[in-house]
């Protein structure tokens, strides 16, 4: 998993999470859950739980799964992803820590070759 941003002609950013296959085989419906969650201001908060679809995602290629605002850096960002490779199934969790989506953090992405921050 991969956040990236996207930077416009405007000025403005725009982030976008990957899911990136390394995989030498093609991975095949493929379900990422993200959710938000932490404390803000001392409050705790969360945020919707979002699913994602994706029918398949080929070796050594990535699909971008959703936008992120910059507001939940804050928070701890959770995504599930549960895959199928040939008949069997795969899952695994990705966690961002808050404030760990930051530039000094930033390394270049394989496959996307952009920089941003990234969980192997």
């Amino acid at each position: 998993m991969a956040i990236v941003p996207d930077y416009k002609d405007d000025g403005s950013v725009v982030w976008a999470v990957y899911l990136i296959n390394l995989k030498n085989e093609t991975i095949e419906s493929v379900l990422v859950t993200s959710r938000g969650y932490g404390f803000h201001k001392g409050e705790k908060v969360k945020t919707s739980t979002l699913r994602h679809f994706l029918n398949s995602i080929p070796a050594n290629n990535y699909a971008e799964v959703e936008k992120i605002l910059e507001n939940v850096f804050g928070l701890n960002n959770e995504y599930w992803v549960s895959f199928y490779i040939n008949r069997e199934i795969y899952d695994r969790k990705y966690l961002f820590l808050p404030e760990s989506i930051r530039e000094e953090n930033f390394t270049r992405i394989p496959i996307v070759e952009k920089r941003g921050v990234m969980i192997r």
